[in-house]
């Protein structure tokens, strides 16, 4: 009998095991059955994934439209710099007139508050060219508008602009391609005495870049403002992806039961937060198109857009698409490094470190110490490193948000005793400081950028808000005529004096005044003004004293060479002449300077100027014989006469529709600074809605989250007052440490980027208003989560499947 022995076989291997993808094929996989139990998990999946969905649609919505900016700004710059003549620099005189210019005359006027520009123009010949937007020239005394003007003008309401254009009828409509926005209050108005005495330039094509480069210190500020405005959101959207993460690791430990290991987990949960970042991908595009449409009938402070123009730039959409998923996966695998997700639902925290602090030092320092090795920025640079700028006020800002959950438990783990509301608060915040910082994290940043550019703001504010030494409470309103008639310029004044409204006018009609003789070649003749107007205009032009009509006066200012230069032009009792100044002795139009006339002090004019040489009453001279003559109307306004201003402006339009209205102002501001205060305005507005939506959002995820616990504690009687309490305390706790960070961390980076500039700081204070606004907020998402909270408290939130 023979045995036969056999090798012994191993086990055979786990055919699940064996077969179980790894690498790449498993994230596919598991990142595809967490999307799916996004999407089939019932009432309570849903309810995380909409609200994940809302708030990275928001943040989405916001990163879009920051997209645009590029190609929003370059659109409206390309249409304002087609409609421009593309010779209008050049003298009238030098382009050759032919059967295609056109003579066009630039005009500003307002209307309460608005500003409306137009175009006078007149066709050379029967093919002029054509501004884009117009299909024809418009006639003599006709009119094309914008849509927005022709709006207004049906307006019941400006029943007094439409009196100011009273002799133009409207025959049509600018189309897109001639406005610059879709609000703009632009016109063209035919003429048919329109001359390049007038002031016209000549147009034998369109088009012409009239933009300036950006001043390299608004350079600066708009890198800054860009970081403050956008970091925040992509907090925001990192913090929406966690939406319903304690239930969510809950519901995931019932997988550990059929198999699936920790990283299998953590996978899963990634998949469910990828859907919910996708479908946020969808609502933010679903908000984005439909804040699309809305800028184009919306004036906000006084912006608006075509449709057309907010695109995104493909790169930065293409990159929004990329990393706001991909950021939806790191965050939640990221989140889920100190979790023990095990069977039966058993979730561990691991075991409690406390935070550490050096590392995250390491991120503002960082950023602080990139912003100080860029150096000095002058206004005057070319080549400015804005990469460099972004980098290190990004590191500043995101250290602080870093900082925050280590400063928040800090301080809540020493906290002890209280009334009931505070005790539930501060313990809710020791067992979960972290969720509670995540959602202040953005207001954190927010604040902090606000008071470092409000500190930029502040330093740069002299250099572009120039003070023009002019008075406006002697006068309101400047016009300026160019007419050539003395009779016209006296008639401008009288007007003047009999509108609605009109206090005062302070009219002079000047020209110039010439020594008469002969000049050796090569010198210049001794030249200078002479001024008329009534005793009451030169006293507020000179210290002349005592003064009555038919009087004249020299008038000096503090200037010793100007001065010797008027005597020699006018010498009391020695001709001036007051012609066109061509030369020619048939030109000439001689007036005798009376011997008597005394020599007084120039005083500032409403103004700011200085008005020097020969002043004159109307009986000394007769204006007719001025027949090159300005005319300058200082017009003072009651301001108790409503529309008193527009009464002015009508009475100017209808005197001469080429006539210069202009605002006397103490302050100038420049436009490119004006521009991008008010899109730091609307783009804070906007951020600081998100942030608030956040808080609300993150706030009601927190009471849904804890729905039995609240209706726990009511059922064991706690009152209603004492939960509210703390919900406040609970959001005002890390709002109040966020916004002490904030402020450090801001005063501190505002100091940075001030020095930068080579500006002193004049404002240490600007972080007042913006603690103010943050309690503020504070207050309103306590107000809106009271509602939600009463019915969470109801008995009904006990029960449990």
């Amino acid at each position: 009998m023979s045995v036969t022995r056999t090798k012994p076989q191993p086990a055979p291997a786990d055919t699940a095991e064996a077969s179980a993808p790894t690498g790449a094929r498993a994230w596919i996989r598991d990142l595809g059955m967490g999307m799916r139990f996004a999407a089939g998990g019932g009432r309570e999946g849903w309810v995380r994934t909409i609200l994940t969905a809302v708030g990275v649609g928001l943040g989405v919505a916001l990163l879009l439209g920051a997209a645009s900016v590029p190609y929003l700004t370059d659109h409206r710059s390309d249409r304002s710099s087609a409609r421009e003549a593309a010779d209008r620099m050049t003298l009238a005189g030098k382009i050759k007139r032919s059967d295609t210019t056109v003579l066009m005359r630039d005009t500003f006027t307002t209307f309460r508050d608005r500003s409306l520009e137009g175009r006078f123009v007149r066709a050379e010949g029967g093919r002029p060219v054509l501004p884009p937007g117009l299909g024809t020239l418009p006639g003599d005394h006709e009119m094309v508008v914008s849509p927005a003007l022709r709006d207004l003008l049906d307006d019941p309401g400006a029943r007094l602009l439409k009196e100011r254009f009273r002799d133009y009828r409207v025959t049509g409509t600018i189309a897109d391609a001639g406005l610059v926005s879709p609000q703009e209050l632009f016109y063209y108005a035919g003429s048919g005495t329109l001359t390049t005495h007038d002031g016209a330039y000549r147009a034998a094509r369109f088009g012409y870049d009239m933009s300036e480069p950006l001043n390299a210190l608004l350079m600066v500020l708009v890198v800054l403002i860009c970081v403050v405005l956008l970091t925040p959101v992509a907090v925001f959207i990192g913090t929406a992806v966690r939406f319903g993460g304690d239930r969510r690791d809950r519901r995931l430990a019932a997988l550990r039961l059929v198999g699936a290991d920790a990283r299998a987990v953590r996978r899963i949960a990634a998949g469910e937060s990828l859907f919910g970042a996708l479908l946020g991908l969808a609502v933010g595009t679903v908000f984005f198109l439909a804040i699309r449409q809305l800028v184009a009938v919306v004036d906000l402070d006084k912006v608006s857009a075509f449709p057309s123009d907010l695109r995104p730039v493909p790169v930065l959409a293409a990159l929004i698409v990329v990393a706001v998923p991909l950021s939806a996966v790191l965050v939640t695998v990221f989140s889920l490094r100190s979790v023990a997700i095990e069977p039966l639902g058993v979730v561990r925290g691991g075991a409690p470190r406390r935070r550490r602090l050096w590392w995250r030092l390491l991120l503002p320092v960082a950023g602080i110490g990139i912003l100080l090795a860029i150096g000095r920025v002058s206004s005057t640079d070319q080549d400015i490193n804005v990469y460099a700028i972004a980098t290190g006020a990004t590191l500043a800002l995101v250290g602080l948000s870093t900082l925050l959950p280590w400063l928040l438990e800090s301080v809540v783990a020493r906290l002890r005793g209280g009334p009931v509301p505070w005790q539930l608060a501060t313990r809710r915040l020791q067992l979960s400081s972290g969720t509670a910082a995540r959602a202040v994290s953005g207001i954190t940043i927010a604040v902090a950028g606000a008071v470092a550019l409000q500190m930029m703001f502040a330093s740069m504010h002299d250099d572009f808000n120039r003070v023009t030494g002019q008075d406006p409470h002697r006068a309101q309103l400047t016009v300026n005529s160019q007419v050539g008639d003395g009779r016209l310029a006296q008639r401008m004044i009288d007007e003047f004096r009999h509108t609605k409204g009109v206090k005062s006018v302070i009219g002079t009609v000047s020209t110039y005044a010439t020594r008469p003789g002969p000049v050796a070649e090569g010198d210049i003749p001794p030249t200078t003004t002479i001024s008329v107007g009534t005793c009451a205009t030169l006293r507020e032009l000179a210290r002349v004293g005592s003064c009555h009509d038919g009087d004249t006066f020299v008038s000096h200012t503090g200037d010793r060479k100007m001065n010797d230069w008027v005597d020699e032009s006018a010498r009391p009792g020695k001709p001036v002449d007051v012609g066109p100044g061509d030369g020619s002795e048939a030109g000439q139009e001689l007036w005798t300077l009376p011997a008597g006339t005394r020599t007084v002090q120039a005083r500032p004019s409403p103004t700011g100027d200085k008005v020097d040489g020969i002043l004159a009453t109307p009986g000394a001279i007769d204006i007719a014989k001025l027949t090159e003559a300005t005319t300058t109307a200082m017009v003072q306004i009651d301001p108790k006469v409503p529309d008193a201003e527009e009464y002015a402006r009508n009475t100017a339009a209808h005197i001469d529709p080429l006539l210069d209205v202009m605002s006397i102002k103490a302050v100038n501001r420049d436009k490119q600074y004006a521009s991008i205060a008010r899109g730091l305005q609307i783009g804070a507005a906007a951020t600081m809605a998100l942030i608030a939506a956040s808080m609300l959002v993150s706030t009601l995820e927190q009471l849904r989250e804890r729905k039995r616990l609240l209706a726990a504690l009511t059922a064991f009687g706690t009152r209603r007052r004492s939960m509210a309490w703390s919900i406040l305390w609970q959001t005002a706790i890390p709002v109040a440490l966020g916004l002490g960070l904030a402020v450090g961390g801001g005063l501190g980076l505002g100091y940075v980027m001030t020095r930068m500039i080579d500006k002193q700081v004049t404002d240490w204070w600007a972080f007042a208003p913006l603690t103010a606004g943050g309690a503020a907020l504070i207050v309103v998402v306590t107000l809106l989560s009271l509602p939600p909270l009463w019915r969470m408290m109801r008995p009904d939130g006990l029960r449990t499947e």
